[in-house]
């Protein structure tokens, strides 16, 4: 009995690691205003990326640290989905029209 529970165990922790297996963890730039309105609006961005199953933005680094799969999504998909919803990243730049519809709050100072 005893061994037949931890061979269960063993399966279970295997199968979890498994399905973890092909996801990727980066980093990255993203320009964005100290409110929760922009850690919404950009982490849902991400989040709507087929693949990217965690994205969390912190306000004072102007990161986004995302999870996603590999097999599924590119960085360079979610930093284009970030940028299409209004905030750049360290490799594009939002459309001047879409940044201009941010609310106040959200708007952050454009190099």
């Amino acid at each position: 009995m005893k061994t037949r529970i931890i061979s269960i165990a063993l399966l279970i922790m295997f199968a979890a690691f498994m399905a973890r297996a092909g996801e990727f963890t980066d980093t990255f730039k993203v320009k964005g205003g100290d409110c929760f309105e922009s850690k919404k609006q950009i982490e849902s961005a991400a989040l709507d990326v087929i693949g990217v199953s965690m994205a969390n933005w912190n306000s004072e680094k102007q990161e986004l640290r995302i999870i996603f799969d590999e097999s599924k999504t590119k960085v360079e998909n979610i930093k284009k989905a970030v940028a299409k919803a209004g905030f750049d990243t360290d490799d594009f730049k939002a459309k001047d029209e879409v940044f201009n519809k941010l609310p106040d709050c959200c708007k952050y100072e454009r190099d």
